[in-house]
């Protein structure tokens, strides 16, 4: 079985969290996707400390998608430079990383 990453993501609020989630989901590069409204983060940007509301993304994918999971979520994010990070997951309940596995996998009409 591929390698099932755990990728993490902030967006601005959670109504773009959310439709981030749902196309992510929808386009069959993530399995499923946690939005977790009430954040707080605290950043440097452009020599400046910042602290913003945030949503966080708990995105799950395999390693072979994650190339074009972050490409979409690039294109699509409202951020110039949004926080995307992966980590591998090291163990789960077997049947529920099989079934991430399963539903990350193109559509049969993908590779039509």
């Amino acid at each position: 079985m591929d390698t099932i990453l755990l990728v993490y993501c902030t967006a601005p609020d959670p109504d773009t969290a959310r439709e981030l989630a749902r196309t992510l989901v929808e386009e069959r590069l993530a399995a499923c996707v946690n939005v977790v409204p009430g954040l707080r983060s605290l950043y440097r940007w452009q020599g400046k400390v910042h602290e913003d509301a945030e949503a966080l993304l708990l995105l799950k994918t395999t390693a072979a998608r994650y190339q074009a999971l972050q490409e979409r979520l690039r294109a699509l994010h409202p951020y110039e430079l949004p926080e995307i990070v992966a980590v591998p997951v090291s163990a789960g309940l077997p049947a529920y990383l099989e079934w991430v596995a399963a539903q990350t996998l193109p559509a049969p009409e993908d590779s039509a």
